[in-house]
């Protein structure tokens, strides 16, 4: 029968690697997995000003095969192996327009940062969690898998949609094996990078703040809690996730949106 650690310590000695770590819900993610006393190496493309842990933190592009590399490397020199793997890269640079507006390049962006970053690094990490018999990784997908949004996120939401279908397939995969996967499909998390944004509708239209977020709520059919989510919920949610009072949760997705999708 599975002990149940106080939440403070639950994690202690976990090894664990975030990516996109250092903003947004990576960042919360990695504070939330400190505090239950993880090891936490993180990675991104860009080292910022103010970086907690400086020694754990690895600068580079998970999207390219080198970058991948690179983190591996890293990774494997300084903790040995993982314990708990968070894909959470993720993103869209394409340009609005519709389907139409996007190139080959701009599909193969969104897929080599929003799946194939994920593909490589398990099938980097999955080896040694294989070999001990014990893991966990989770993969940040999004609502848009479900809902998506024509627009501009076309190719992201393919992507997650193909990363909540490959992330189900591993799951079956190695569950007997003692490795556990899920997905988490976050629905508009009001991050830095959110934040921002409102701040831009905001201007462009000459409108305050709460008529810009209302706006982009709205966008996505609405949301029956009436406001948008925080980086530090979603943490939450990840944290309870990768410890042993999920122990027997696996190969399912878990949406955090307020309600946002209207079906069950």
């Amino acid at each position: 029968m599975t002990t149940i650690q106080n939440n403070h310590n639950e994690l202690s000695g976990k090894r664990a690697l975030v990516t996109g770590g250092t903003k947004g819900m990576g960042e919360a993610i990695v504070k939330r997995l400190r505090l239950a006393g993880a090891i936490v190496m993180t990675t991104a493309r860009s080292r910022p000003d103010e970086l907690q842990s400086p020694e754990l933190f690895i600068q580079s592009d998970i999207s390219t095969p080198e970058g991948m590399k690179n983190v591996v490397t890293e990774v494997l020199a300084r903790l040995g192996g993982l314990d708990i793997l968070i894909n959470n890269v993720g993103g869209s640079s394409a340009p609005s327009g519709g389907a139409l507006a996007l190139s080959d390049d701009d599909w193969q962006q969104a897929f080599n940062t929003n799946l194939f970053a994920a593909v490589r690094l398990d099938r980097a990490f999955l080896p040694k969690m294989l070999e001990q018999r014990s893991g966990v990784i989770i993969h940040i997908s999004s609502i848009q898998r479900t809902l998506p949004l024509y627009d501009a996120t076309l190719a992201y939401a393919a992507a997650k949609a193909a990363l909540t279908n490959y992330s189900k397939g591993l799951s079956n995969e190695v569950a007997s094996k003692g490795v556990r996967v899920i997905s988490v499909a976050p629905g508009f998390i009001e991050t830095t990078a959110a934040t921002g944004l409102i701040e831009r509708l905001a201007k462009d239209a000459g409108t305050d703040l709460d008529t810009a977020r209302q706006g982009l709520m709205d966008s996505l059919g609405g949301i029956p809690m009436n406001r948008t989510g925080r980086p530090e919920e979603v943490a939450e949610l990840v944290a309870f996730l990768v410890s042993d009072r999920s122990a027997y949760i696996n190969g399912t997705e878990y949406v955090i949106d307020g309600g946002t999708i209207p079906t069950v």
